[in-house]
């Protein structure tokens, strides 16, 4: 089957953004630059939960007929679920809205099956000159009890590297539901720790949350620590691989394709 063509179609990347870290909407706008210098759409832009331009601002900029929304978070949970088909008023993969257009409303980029070879090389790094056999990677994700599907594309990935046989053992855990990142070292069984945050961006969360609750200086991250007789390593997050601009055109092609 031949790309679709959407030299006539706006793109609009949404991403959580934060308050508190001007870094944690600097992978998706970065994505939506490099996407928008390819010439694939008509019209690139994106908006942020809790940045400007807001969800609402950033459709309502654009005005191309035909407008496909790729939603840049990890799971398809409590945001892609709840709050943005709320804000933006989709009625589901295919929304024709008040003035006529039709909002194309796409899988999130966490979705994606490339993620668990992004998280295996992200494991490798943290991971190097560690015994793998000997090593428990753990792979870090928000979790809410707001919704059940938020945690659900992080256990799933723990699934998956655990089956590939890599590493000694493999979980998933969670900052607002259990596993608790911070039973960490009840959770892993042996004595070398890998941690990789499922996450867009080193933001708030994952740049400054996380590392405290493995007993990690959010300022010394990087590094290796020795904490109560197991070395523990954490890495960076996923989103600002460069891999993500063709995963959102993708993720775009394959919602024009079901709409055929």
């Amino acid at each position: 089957m031949n790309p679709p063509d959407f030299s006539s179609c706006a793109l609009v990347l949404l991403g959580h953004g934060s308050t508190k870290n001007p870094d944690s909407g600097a992978p998706t706008r970065r994505h939506a630059e490099t996407i928008r210098q390819r010439g694939v759409f008509s019209e690139v832009t994106c908006g942020f939960w809790k940045e400007t331009p807001s969800l609402r601002d950033a459709l309502e900029a654009t005005r191309s007929r035909r407008v496909f929304v790729v939603p840049n978070f990890i799971s398809d949970g409590y945001f892609t679920r709840d709050v943005i088909p709320r804000v933006l008023e989709l009625d589901g993969p295919l929304t024709r809205w008040h003035d006529g257009r039709m909002i194309h409303y796409c899988h999130p980029t966490g979705s994606h099956p490339l993620m668990t070879d992004l998280l295996i090389q992200r494991a490798s790094e943290a991971a190097a000159d560690f015994p793998l056999p000997e090593t428990t990677l753990l792979i870090a994700g928000h979790g809410t009890p707001r919704s059940k599907h938020s945690a659900v594309a992080i256990r799933e990935q723990a699934e998956k590297i655990g089956a590939r046989g890599i590493y000694g053992q493999v979980e998933a855990v969670f900052m607002e539901e259990p596993p608790l990142i911070g039973d960490w070292e009840r959770i892993a069984h042996w004595p070398h720790v890998a941690v990789v945050p499922f996450f867009i961006a080193d933001g708030f969360h994952s740049a400054w949350e996380i590392p405290p609750l493995l007993g990690i200086p959010a300022e010394k991250r990087a590094t290796t620590h020795h904490i109560r007789g197991k070395w523990i390593r954490y890495a960076g997050s996923l989103g600002s691989e460069p891999c993500f601009a063709d995963i959102i055109i993708e993720l775009a092609a394959q919602s024009a394709s079901q709409s055929l």
